[in-house]
């Protein structure tokens, strides 16, 4: 007979709760990438549409940008422009909630500019 000193490893509820934890933080994961790829096309867009020289000229090159990036948390009436000096600069801010379950939600809060 072993003496339980001499055993190593992790029992069968440790294993079932260590990937349970790993599930749900993997299904948190896969709903919050998409928002993060969709922060990294704003953020393209915002810097292409401060190639333009009025803030309408401005808000639909962003909007022209959005449709073929195909973003939908923002639009170009929800950006700010403003200049620094000679240079446009676009600055944009909104936030992403992702339901986890019953009342609890992820909020996810994104702020950018073009450079």
């Amino acid at each position: 007979m072993q003496s339980k000193s001499k055993q190593h490893g992790i029992s069968f509820i440790g294993l079932l709760f260590v990937g349970g934890i790993l599930a749900m933080t993997g299904v948190i994961a896969a709903q919050a990438f998409p928002t993060v790829i969709e922060y990294m096309a704003i953020q393209k867009a915002a810097q292409r549409a401060s190639t333009g020289q009025s803030v309408v000229e401005v808000r639909q090159l962003f909007d022209k940008q959005s449709e073929v990036d195909n973003i939908k948390s923002i639009t170009g009436k929800d950006i700010e422009v403003t200049k620094d000096g000679d240079k446009v600069v676009v600055s944009f801010s909104y936030q992403r909630e992702i339901h986890l379950t019953g009342p609890a939600y992820l909020t996810l809060k994104y702020a950018g500019r073009s450079k």
